[in-house]
């Protein structure tokens, strides 16, 4: 047998064994009637009561901070009303 023959063979071989196991999820789930989608998340709290305590302007000397993809943090100050940030 070639290689080729044995790669159809288990592929074959593959096939018939998922398609012999039954319904797949998501049609398991049409016949149940539910949805497959993961359930929405409600919002953090830690997340919404940080956002309702940060101030709206920055006391003096704090920074933006922001991340850069290679881990330089933004020097502008914070809550700065320029769309770019300052790496360095």
């Amino acid at each position: 047998m070639s290689k080729l023959d044995a790669q159809r063979a288990m592929r074959e071989a593959k096939y018939a064994r998922n398609s012999a196991s039954g319904l797949s999820r998501r049609e398991a789930a049409a016949v149940r009637g539910t949805s497959t989608a993961p359930a929405a998340r409600e919002p953090s709290t830690k997340l919404a009561q940080a956002a309702e305590a940060a101030p709206s302007a920055a006391p003096e000397g704090e920074r933006c901070g922001h991340k850069s993809m290679n881990g330089r943090a933004c020097t502008r100050e914070a809550a700065h009303s320029e769309k770019s940030h300052r790496y360095s």
